[in-house]
């Protein structure tokens, strides 16, 4: 049973900082990929990070890309996302979620399916 919980998300101001958690469990295959997604009120999901072990690859969306960093812990199956110089926005609720098939970290960009199972979410708001 795979379980992703997400932890770390909270109120902060613009251009400051968070660092979010997804604790995996139940990853029972070295291949895997967590991924990021937020989704703001109004807005569609959007896919924004991955990190995958099947090559080592990371990806970023455009709107994230050299502000946010991706990270693993490879003992603990814990992905990190290091949000930096946060704007309003990035509010959003971010989510998890992982895909157990060996995907490379890109082919969150170009699937809008991508994942299996999903975390509960943890908010992220920005704002003065």
């Amino acid at each position: 049973q795979v379980q992703l919980v997400e932890s770390g998300g909270g109120l902060v101001q613009p251009g400051g900082s968070l660092r979010l958690s997804c604790a995996a469990s139940g990853l029972t295959s070295d291949s895997w990929a967590i991924g990021w997604f937020r989704q703001a009120p109004g807005k569609e999901r959007e896919g924004i990070s991955c990190i995958s072990t099947a090559d080592g690859s990371t990806y970023y969306a455009d709107s994230v890309k050299g502000r946010f960093a991706i990270s693993r812990d490879n003992k603990k199956n814990t992905v990190f996302l290091q949000l930096n110089n946060l704007n309003p926005e990035d509010t959003a609720v971010y989510y998890c979620a992982a895909d157990l098939t060996g995907l490379p970290a890109r082919a969150m960009g170009v699937m809008p399916s991508w994942g299996d199972y999903w975390g509960q979410g943890t908010q992220v708001t920005v704002s003065s």
